[in-house]
């Protein structure tokens, strides 16, 4: 009986060497807009993901003691064959497990249809909320750690009647997020009782706005919903706006809050407000408290993108397995109920429990939740700017 046990011990150990040796180096990819119209708010998205690694590979229980490394490559958030050529380079010649990303709702579908199914890859975004991704065909592969903008638009919704603002025009870039999280405000915003004077498009990229604006002001309203991006042309309109005098008081979704916004406009936007997605969680606080000075543990979608790679590495510890068509079916088991609940800086932990057969509930840096086809349940951080700056009026 001994000589059996010290052959079966062996037989195991030689097992595990053999696999930890297979699986030394994991290959995450991300994929963000590092250029384009939200590059201001990728550079510490890519931070939060790439913290998750390093805290997996310090641990060195992921896979019988594999390391992670990032790849990182540029979706632009906009052109969706630059970011179908850049996925692909990412599956193709760096071999990448996974992917966290893309950002922007249009390349995430695009990389999602064309390069993900083909190749049968994992895709954890933590910032494309367009509504159209919660039926896009996926095969089991996509998943989001921020809400779906038809939440969003009940929360927008919710705050701009608190504040008893009945009539707004809206304005919305061109793409599958500003048409997606336009409609979806306006169906919730109406239905509330309210008024969308106008609800129309702009174009990114364009030096002069104030056409667009024009017909933004001659519809009027108590303020303008401006569903556009940061860097690009949701700022041009606040700038034309401003300079017109058509709208001095704004909303502002997603993807025009951070702290680009402040450097562009300061006090001259006073009393605007805005949501995005984020939590007041304990897991919020301990990831800024770990994070610390390192990059800012609190812009928008970086918290998200801690938690999407997070899972992606807590799936293949649950499968037992870096490669997606093992793990993919894992990803809901590790982020839901049973289990216990796992925070950040508890990834070592996580990986132990799920080495040995046990249970987890992620709840990481944004309270996850997965719910229906994979995305988040949603939780938001609702805003004012006083003073020039961004502050925090509540969680939703």
């Amino acid at each position: 009986m001994k000589k059996l046990l010290a052959v079966t011990a062996a037989t195991a150990l030689m097992a595990s060497t053999a696999f930890a040796g297979g699986h030394s180096n994991i290959k995450i990819g991300v994929i963000l807009g590092f250029t384009g119209p939200i590059e201001s708010l990728t550079p510490p998205m890519g931070d939060g993901a790439e913290f998750a690694m390093k805290e997996v590979t310090d641990s060195g229980k992921l896979l019988g003691g594999a390391s992670v490394t990032s790849v990182r490559a540029d979706s632009t958030c906009i052109d969706a064959a630059a970011a179908t050529a850049a996925a692909e380079r990412l599956i193709t010649s760096d071999g990448v497990k996974g992917i966290m990303g893309a950002d922007c709702s249009g390349v995430t579908g695009a990389i999602l249809a064309n390069v993900a199914l083909a190749n049968g890859v994992v895709m954890i975004s933590p910032s494309a909320t367009s509504p159209g991704l919660s039926t896009a065909e996926d095969n089991g592969l996509f998943f989001r750690t921020a809400p779906s903008d038809a939440r969003q638009g009940v929360v927008m919704t919710e705050v701009l009647m608190e504040q008893g603002i009945k009539e707004v025009a809206v304005t919305y870039t061109n793409n599958d997020y500003g048409k997606g999280l336009a409609d979806s405000f306006a169906a919730a915003f109406e239905a509330a009782g309210g008024t969308v004077t106008i609800n129309a498009s702009h174009e990114d990229g364009k030096a002069d706005y104030s056409a667009e604006v024009g017909a933004l002001a001659a519809a009027g309203g108590d303020r303008l919903v401006v569903a556009g991006y940061v860097d690009q042309g949701g700022s041009g309109i606040v700038r034309a706006a401003l300079d017109s005098g058509a709208f001095d008081t704004f909303h502002f979704p997603d993807g025009m809050i951070g702290t680009k916004l402040e450097e562009n406009f300061g006090s001259e936007i006073d009393g605007s407000t805005g949501q995005h997605p984020g939590t007041d969680s304990p897991g919020a606080a301990k990831f800024a408290d770990m994070v610390g000075g390192a990059f800012d543990a609190t812009s928008p979608f970086t918290p998200e993108s801690y938690d999407a790679a997070a899972l992606i590495m807590l799936a293949m510890q649950a499968a037992g397995s870096a490669e997606p068509g093992d793990y993919k079916s894992k990803v809901m088991d590790v982020a839901n109920a049973p289990g216990e609940m796992i925070y950040p800086g508890e990834l070592g932990k996580a990986l132990d429990i799920l080495a040995s057969g046990g249970e987890i509930d992620y709840v990481g840096a944004t309270a996850v939740e997965l719910i229906g086809p994979g995305e988040s349940a949603g939780n938001y951080r609702q805003i004012e700017v006083s003073g020039g700056k961004i502050s925090t009026v509540k969680y939703r």
